[in-house]
Formats: C-alpha cells, sequence, structure tokens
C-alpha cells in the first residue's frame, strides 16, 4: 500500500463543489482580529468604567456602607469578568494561518467551549453582582429622593438592565455562536473531504 498520499491532486479532482480554503482562512483571520478588538475593546472600556467609578467614591465620600459595597460590587463584577474574558487572549493570538485543518478545529471547539462559559456562569455571574451592586450604591441617593422620584429611577435601572439580559445578551450570544458554528461547520467539512 502506498502510504505517500497527494492530497493536493485528490482535492482538485473531487466533483462536490468543495469550499475554497483561501476565503475560509481569510473568514478565520477576521473572526480572530474581531474577536481580538472586541477583547480589547472590552478590556478598555471596564478598565475606564471602573476607574471612573472609584473616581465617584473618591470625590464624593459616600457615608452609607450600602453605597461603598455597592460600588466594590461593581468594580468587583467588571475586574472578575476581565479576568475570565482575558483568558481568551491566547486562543484568539494562537488561531493561525500555519496549522493544519484538524488544529484550527481544535482551537474552534476550543473558542466555542469558552465562549459558552463566558455566555452562561460568567455573564450571569456578572450581571448579578453589577445588578446588586448598583441597587446597594443608589439607595443612599434615592433615600433623599421623593418616593415617586426613587421608584422611577428604581424602575428605570431595573428596565434597563432587564433590557439588556433578555434582549441584548441573547442576541449577542446567539449571533457569536453562529458565527462560530459556521466556521466550524466548514473546517470540518474539508476535515471530512480530506478523509474521503
Amino acid at each position: 500500500m502506498d502510504t505517500n498520499i497527494d492530497f493536493k491532486n485528490i482535492w482538485k479532482q473531487q466533483t462536490a463543489p468543495k469550499p475554497n480554503i483561501e476565503e475560509l482562512l481569510q473568514k478565520l483571520k477576521k473572526f480572530k482580529n474581531e474577536n481580538l478588538r472586541k477583547l480589547i475593546l472590552t478590556n478598555l472600556l471596564l478598565i475606564v468604567t471602573s476607574l471612573g467609578i472609584g473616581f465617584i467614591w473618591y470625590r464624593y465620600q459616600p457615608q452609607l456602607l450600602s453605597t461603598k459595597i455597592g460600588i466594590v460590587l461593581v468594580i468587583l463584577a467588571m475586574v472578575i469578568f476581565l479576568l475570565v474574558y482575558n483568558r481568551m487572549f491566547m486562543i484568539f493570538y494562537r488561531i493561525d494561518n500555519t496549522k493544519s485543518n484538524s488544529e484550527y478545529l481544535q482551537n474552534l471547539y476550543l473558542v466555542k467551549y469558552k465562549q459558552k462559559f463566558m455566555q452562561t456562569t460568567m455573564l450571569n455571574l456578572y450581571f448579578i453582582m453589577l445588578f446588586s451592586g448598583i441597587c446597594l450604591y443608589m439607595y443612599e441617593y434615592a433615600a433623599k429622593m421623593s418616593s415617586v422620584s426613587a421608584i422611577l429611577v428604581y424602575a428605570a435601572t431595573f428596565i434597563w438592565i432587564g433590557f439588556n439580559w433578555l434582549y441584548i445578551r441573547p442576541k449577542t450570544i446567539k449571533k457569536q455562536q453562529g458565527k462560530i458554528d459556521g466556521l466550524i461547520n466548514k473546517f470540518e467539512e474539508i476535515n471530512n473531504q480530506l478523509k474521503d
């Protein structure tokens, strides 16, 4: 049995429509760069927000312990989220154009697994801590308002967090899963064609 198999000739002789490997690698590169940009932007936004919240604490010196606990919870939520999210950097960084299809596929499976963890466990923890922190933070200031104003402020906050939780989060998750699933399916198709 001949062990020297010419995959390029076999690939060219296929009659089934074959995905363009260069186009697929371009999509992979675009996916990688897009996710690295999101990672960097998320880092910048959450760090600036945390610094801003820290400045508010320093500048306005809240009196109640609940306000201070709220600030700490909000900042802690952002820090924990960033620590876990930044682990994705190395996974995205490793996706390059010098690996085999099976290595691309393994990296994509790893990205999908990590994204699922971020989209479920970490986002749930983030939103719970953020929501609790905001509610505790607002108490000191809402107590100084009239009852109607305080109710309106809390209602607006609940509506905004609910909108993010029930509409924006699922839409973003679906979009992210669609992109990674599309890439995985294309690489699986290529791997299956090469095996045949």
